[in-house]
């Protein structure tokens, strides 16, 4: 399911935006992201080894007591509602190329409620039905790796008939057109497409034996999410120019349409729609289990803690169904700028998500009550470094003019609840 949350509009959408920042040195951006990922769900699978049936927010609670978490638990709830909303509006901008006559708002609320019917579902059957939508689009970017590399090396004919090899690795300015710098630029980007991830931290209280399956699990998922962003960035820098995909809703179109098959511009939409659906259905899981224990700790509304017979927090996802119907009135109004108004959002969030993560590890492995069967390597020193890479490319975030109105959002929600968390848990008197 968090494969399924990870690999959405960051890889089918964004990655034009970061090829468009670095040229081919964009994959040094992934690589080096897909390295920050890894401390940060190593720590997750350690905490979880030593601190069974909790969820992320509890693990930041135990080390942080009780206002951080509150702060994290909402700011989480209110990234993956987010989330949401560019999803299933991305779902009904793609859809549009078939119904070019139906409002984008009509589209975005017929995804919505497909994907709230799906989350209605109990937890076996919507993990299944998750791991289908997620299986699908996984394999159509396996499928485009080996398509890609075909026609990279003349394996299979293109539509120009000649293979390029390597040549656009360095041509049009080099590896690195852009110097180091434009290589942190897209890290900022980076950071929303490796955002969901996380999610691994949510089902932990729903899964079997998860202090035993996690350090497997985080294994193997940091390495398809590498090679699943990688090789894809590989093959579309390798058979496309990088100053030509400026622009263009998706470099894999571009891509599909070189090998000059018929067809290739529904192959990928279908593939963006699954992708953007998948996306946004982990993301509902996401916000409704982190809304229902808030609601169980008294630190949200009791009606968000309601569940169905099959455990299905409905309270909730009644909340994210309002959400997702307030989302397709700003698209009836704002339409394609929403996702400028958004996009910086989940990005910015996740670095607060990922480093509080961090510095909770940090924090409790002193004082762990029993030996952790995972261990992170390198501590403290591994961790530490991770937290200040973090901070530092959330402080690129701030300053950067482009995302001021979104940055703007962030910080206000961020002293909104931190005055809330005061409020709410004052200290006893004396």
């Amino acid at each position: 399911m968090a494969m399924g949350g990870v690999i959405g509009t960051g890889i089918f959408k964004g990655s034009a935006e970061t090829i468009g920042l670095a040229g081919p040195a964009v994959v040094l951006t992934y690589l080096f992201g897909g390295l920050l990922l890894l401390v940060v769900m190593g720590a997750i699978a350690e905490l979880a080894s030593v601190y069974p049936n909790r969820n992320m927010k509890e693990f930041i609670r135990q080390a942080f007591g009780p206002r951080p978490a509150f702060i994290v638990g909402w700011l989480y709830a209110f990234l993956m509602l987010s989330v949401c909303v560019i999803e299933v509006t991305a779902a009904g901008s793609f859809l549009q190329y078939w119904m070019p006559g139906v409002p984008l708002w009509v589209l975005s609320l017929a995804s919505a409620a497909l994907i709230l019917g799906i989350n209605r579902m109990s937890v076996e059957s919507f993990g299944e039905t998750e791991f289908w939508l997620a299986g699908i689009k996984i394999a159509m970017i396996v499928v485009f790796i080996i398509l890609g590399a075909g026609l990279l090396f003349g394996l299979i004919p293109g539509a120009t008939g000649e293979a390029p090899g390597l040549t656009n690795y360095t041509a049009h300015g080099g590896f690195m057109p852009n110097g180091w710098l434009s290589v942190f630029s897209a890290l900022l980007v980076v950071m929303f497409s490796y955002g969901g991830s996380e999610l691994i931290g949510m089902t932990l209280t729903e899964a079997k034996d998860a202090e035993k399956v996690m350090p497997r699990v985080v294994k193997s998922f940091i390495l398809r999410v590498v090679l699943f962003y990688s090789l894809p960035i590989l093959v579309i820098c390798g058979l496309i120019p990088w100053n030509q995909l400026a622009g263009q809703n998706s470099p894999f179109v571009q891509v599909l349409e070189a090998t000059g098959l018929s067809g290739a511009a529904h192959i990928i939409n279908f593939i963006l729609v699954i992708a953007v659906l998948s996306a946004a259905n982990s993301s509902i899981y996401g916000a409704t289990r982190m809304l229902h224990s808030m609601a169980s700790a008294g630190e949200a509304p009791k009606a968000l803690g309601m569940t169905t017979a099959k455990g299905v927090p409905v309270g909730s996802l009644r909340l994210c169904a309002a959400v997702l119907v307030l989302g397709a009135v700003i698209a009836y109004v704002a339409e394609d700028n929403l996702f400028a108004i958004l996009l910086a959002v989940p990005g910015f969030v996740v670095l607060v998500v990922w480093l509080s993560i961090c510095l909770a590890q940090l924090k409790l492995r002193p004082q762990y009550p029993t030996k952790p069967t995972f261990r992170i390597w390198g501590y403290p020193y591994i961790t530490g470094t991770t937290a200040v890479i973090l901070a530092v490319i959330a402080a690129g975030f701030v300053i950067d003019p482009q995302n001021r109105f979104s940055i703007g959002v962030c910080v206000g929600v961020l002293v909104l609840l931190t005055v809330w968390s005061i409020l709410k848990f004052k200290k006893p008197a004396a």
